[in-house]
């Protein structure tokens, strides 16, 4: 995979893959980072994410509440995930193999798929409908599945067009679109101030049973959309040279969140008025519907343009780095630009299967909950790792798995890290059975506390009390945390056999590169703490 991509130029397809970027590439800095952020969020999907509280039966002032703690949350938990792409020079998947193994990454990987599946079918099929209907409103345009599968199709295709060319095109098109967007959702408040009335009721008050179950499923649902961006930040902070302070990058993190606060008001505001006006909408989850037949004839036209560009925006930000990182998992079968067509082409499957054959707000809705409590975990045990490294990384060793070698710093277990994984996989698994999303998904174990939703407290507190027991009562080898014992202990990288992926285990032991742990030292029976 070739990683010289010194044409910056739009018109030139990024050949970089996900090898650590040259210094004299990394020409971006925390604004273009905020710029990223913001642009992928400032779109009708996450105003359809805003809309939920109201769905939910909350109250206007309960739902502002509910939006605001999910998003500042998920903003603190998310702003060190930008730091790994300007120490490592690759994306967050990559950088992962430092606490799971250079094949435990697939986790992230994962996680990867699971997001931009989810995000990018929502910014679509939100974007879609909302041009569909704002051209029926317009010009007549009638609504059949014909219309809306042909904008679906062609939103689809403008998105993958952005990703194949890549970081450069992408972050153009951010550029124009954060401040085009916002613009455009603020001309809202002239277009629905008449109808909006900030003391709408809902249908459950504090005190009513049910009322703490929809008011933290709405604040997990509004925490979806930061946490969302934490597999993806690499892909794009990566650009950002490494001498930059890491508060700088960490600033812009938050900041891009808290500015999404824009269209998540929007959608709340909004969905108050389509229940008031036209609450069949709100009966039917479709929130751009009711939007539309509520809106003045005048504001159609800035839903069509905020439908185009946002949905390019938030496509743009999903697709691009999934399709990076499994070109990645997959070097010898995918380039970035096949892999990036595959999971598009995977994720317009789930578009029309959803849209056309099963509830789309339902099922995003789930995906939005897995997303938090699987997402969530790795985070917080990759914030870790990076306290506990205290920032010290070694981007070469990184690079085993991308070069079909074997050994490194992060080598472990064949590759395998089982302190990263045990402590990721219960955590994640339980928190799933805590789940309790009204009306959505009920864990095994989501009515334990009286219907709230205690997923997140509880996946997040099992991730870091395992992942710190399991390293300090099995330290990982002295080698991760500096340069200073390295070449007295750190196994040679040789090329492996693409056969042992997974079989390494029986079939390579007389073959296998020794690993730190079978070179000891007296910095090895230090704590990680």
């Amino acid at each position: 995979m070739n990683n010289k991509n010194n044409d910056k130029s739009i018109r030139k397809i990024e050949t970089n893959g996900v090898e650590q970027i040259p210094d004299h590439e990394r020409t971006a800095g925390p604004k273009d980072l905020f710029r990223l952020i913001f642009g992928g969020a400032n779109t009708f999907a996450t105003a359809v994410l805003g809309s939920f509280p109201v769905l939910f039966g909350l109250s206007f002032q309960a739902g502002v509440w509910a939006i605001v703690l999910g998003v500042l949350v998920g903003a603190l938990i998310l702003a060190p995930m930008g730091l790994f792409g300007p120490i490592n020079g690759t994306n967050n998947a990559v950088s992962s193999g430092a606490h799971f193994g250079v094949h435990g990454r697939i986790v992230g990987s994962f996680l990867s798929l699971l997001t931009a599946i989810a995000f990018f079918s929502l910014s679509v099929w939100s974007s879609g409908d909302a041009l569909v209907g704002g051209a029926k409103r317009l010009i007549g345009l009638p609504e059949t599945d014909l219309t809306l599968g042909l904008a679906y199709g062609v939103f689809a295709i403008l998105v993958l067009t952005v990703c194949i060319y890549g970081f450069r095109f992408m972050l153009w098109v951010n550029r124009i679109a954060v401040w085009a967007a916002s613009l455009l959702f603020l001309l809202g408040i002239f277009a629905f101030a008449p109808a909006f009335d900030s003391h709408f009721a809902g249908t459950v008050a504090m005190g009513q049973t049910g009322f703490w179950a929809a008011f933290i499923g709405a604040a997990l649902v509004a925490m979806s959309n930061p946490i969302s961006f934490g597999a993806f930040l690499g892909d794009w902070s990566r650009y950002i040279p490494r001498e930059t302070p890491k508060m700088r990058i960490m600033l812009a993190v938050v900041l891009a969140q808290i500015a999404t606060l824009i269209p998540f008001l929007f959608g709340l505001a909004t969905a108050t008025i389509v229940a008031i006006k036209a609450p069949d909408y709100i009966t039917a989850n479709n929130y751009v519907g009711g939007l539309l037949a509520v809106a003045p004839t005048w504001f159609f036209l800035p839903v069509c343009l905020i439908a185009v560009i946002g949905g390019m925006s938030t496509g743009t930000t999903s697709l691009y780095g999934t399709g990076l990182d499994m070109s990645s998992v997959f070097p010898r079968l995918l380039s970035r630009v096949k892999a990036t067509l595959l999971i598009g082409v995977m994720s317009i499957a789930f578009i029309f299967i959803g849209r056309f054959a099963a509830n789309l707000v339902q099922s995003v809705s789930t995906f939005a909950v897995l997303i938090i409590t699987c997402t969530t975990p790795w985070m917080v045990m990759m914030i870790i790792g990076l306290i506990v490294r205290r920032g010290f990384y070694c981007p070469d060793d990184l690079q085993v798995f991308t070069r079909g070698e074997t050994g490194g710093r992060y080598w472990f277990s064949h590759g395998w890290n089982w302190r990263g994984l045990g402590a990721w996989i219960p955590s994640a698994l339980v928190g799933l059975c805590f789940v309790n999303l009204p009306g959505q998904f009920v864990g095994p174990l989501g009515n334990l506390a009286d219907g709230i939703d205690i997923s997140l407290p509880v996946t997040l507190g099992l991730a870091s009390v395992v992942y710190l027991t399991l390293l300090r009562v099995f330290p990982e080898p002295a080698a991760v945390y500096g340069p200073t014992v390295v070449a007295r202990e750190l196994a040679p990288v040789r090329p492996r056999s693409w056969s042992r992926l997974f079989w390494g285990r029986f079939a390579a032991q007389r073959e296998q590169a020794p690993s730190p742990q079978q070179a000891p030292s007296p910095q090895q029976a230090r704590s990680p703490q």
